[in-house]
């Protein structure tokens, strides 16, 4: 493993310690929890630095324009692929290294996930959010090591669990430390090939005391069902996304690419750019309505 020295990034030294008060979890400048909703934004995979930083400054405008606080996301490594042929990544470290540097030209904190003990140390030196995947939710080792790291951290739920089921994720988290986490509900196995998204289990998380977010494009994936490529219903996620936020929750997760049918991963159920404005603004207003 390369040493801290090499790899701690000005932008890591910079950035602050994620603090929990009142129930808000704080990410670098933006805050889950509070009145406005939190949005994590970004493509599925990461393509290289100039399509992340180009992706990054489009979403950034967008965001601005409507007043909106985000944490932009990307990912280092598929490592759940279907096929094993399929596009998986850059690796950790030049992939935390670019997703931080973007995030700092923009002025956004950044997540990504991680899928070892080994890649939380090396995330932590750049990565403001820690995000453990949903098939690795329950790996004890995993969990404790993202806990120690200090960064904030958020586990999706997997797709086998009952809401219910979070409660010892937490206590994982809380015996190694860590306060500030939330959790992500992404649907659950509803058959073969094909999820559910219960709006009740946002409701019951949030009734334990956690922060949610709801993660719409990962919801209407039909896991496996392409065989060996990504398939799902993306025209759905944005119907899902709006339902979620009716049903009340503190952000909502949705992966976003300039022209999906040419991403390497994930392409089905992304949301095109040019639809991300006309998304959120539906998003906003359900949003206010209900205060």
């Amino acid at each position: 493993m390369p040493s801290k020295k090499t790899t701690v990034s000005s932008r890591a030294k910079r950035a602050a310690k994620p603090a929990k008060t009142s129930g808000v979890l704080r990410i670098g400048s933006v805050t889950l929890g509070g009145k406005e909703p939190l949005f994590i934004l970004g493509p599925c995979v990461i393509e290289g630095a100039k399509p992340l930083l180009k992706a990054a400054r489009t979403i950034k405008s967008i965001c601005s324009d409507l007043g909106v606080q985000f944490v932009f996301k990307a990912s280092y490594d598929k490592a759940n692929r279907t096929s094993g042929s399929s596009y998986r990544g850059i690796g950790v470290l030049d992939g935390c290294r670019m997703l931080a540097e973007a995030g700092a030209s923009i002025g956004v904190p950044v997540t990504t996930d991680i899928h070892s003990p080994q890649e939380a140390e090396i995330a932590s030196e750049f990565i403001d959010l820690l995000q453990i995947p949903a098939f690795l939710c329950r790996q004890t080792d995993l969990i404790e090591a993202a806990a120690r790291t200090g960064r904030a951290v958020n586990v999706k739920k997997g797709q086998f669990l009952a809401p219910w089921d979070l409660a010892p994720i937490a206590g994982k988290l809380r015996a190694s430390g860590c306060e500030s986490f939330c959790f992500t509900e992404r649907g659950t196995t509803f058959g073969y090939n094909n999820l559910v998204a219960d709006m009740r289990s946002l409701y019951w998380i949030r009734e334990q005391g956690f922060p949610v977010i709801f993660d719409a494009t990962h919801s209407v994936q039909r896991p496996g069902g392409g065989g060996g490529h990504t398939t799902g219903d993306g025209h759905l996620a944005p119907v899902l996304a709006r339902a979620a936020m009716a049903a009340g929750v503190d952000g909502i997760f949705l992966e976003t690419h300039e022209n999906p049918a040419k991403a390497p991963s994930d392409g089905p159920n992304q949301i095109p750019h040019n639809k991300l404005p006309g998304t959120l603004k539906s998003l906003l207003s359900i949003r206010r309505a209900l205060d």
